[in-house]
């Protein structure tokens, strides 16, 4: 576990059943990784603590691409998530092919864009914009 300047501790998901349970949570997908972010069980989070993971396929690469994505998703994580990510959460990160290419600043970008539509979707915020939208414009017409 490791406690950012924000308070906020992140904590590592080892646990083939964490990740899984991840998967059937929200996913986001930006260009430079995948996102799947989901609430954490209530016995396994601290009292101000954040869960994360890292995944690369072999569809990125061989042993050496998918340690580098990693690395890579890591040091994101490390400056995005003690900003915007919520204690009692659990969030995937999975590496894709654009993970190698992509320039750090962009992927610090994609990874902050990803964390907060995820959190938005799971506050069901992205529906009740929608339908906002939806009775706006029918007042219009």
């Amino acid at each position: 576990m490791r406690r950012t300047a924000s308070g906020l501790v992140l904590a590592r998901i080892k646990t083939r059943a964490d990740f899984l349970r991840a998967q059937k949570g929200r996913r986001q997908f930006v260009t430079g990784l995948t996102l799947e972010a989901c609430a954490s069980p209530k016995d396994c989070t601290g009292e101000n603590a954040c869960r994360v993971g890292f995944t690369a396929s072999r569809k990125v690469g061989g042993a050496v691409e998918r340690n580098r994505a990693k690395r890579r998703l890591r040091a994101a994580a490390a400056s995005i998530l003690p900003l915007l990510g919520r204690h009692g959460h659990d969030y995937v990160l999975v590496a894709k092919s654009a993970t190698l290419t992509r320039p750090f600043p962009a992927l610090l970008e994609d990874l902050g864009k990803a964390v907060i539509a995820a959190h938005a979707a799971l506050d069901g915020k992205a529906g009740a914009i929608s339908s906002e939208h939806r009775i706006a414009s029918h007042g219009n017409t």
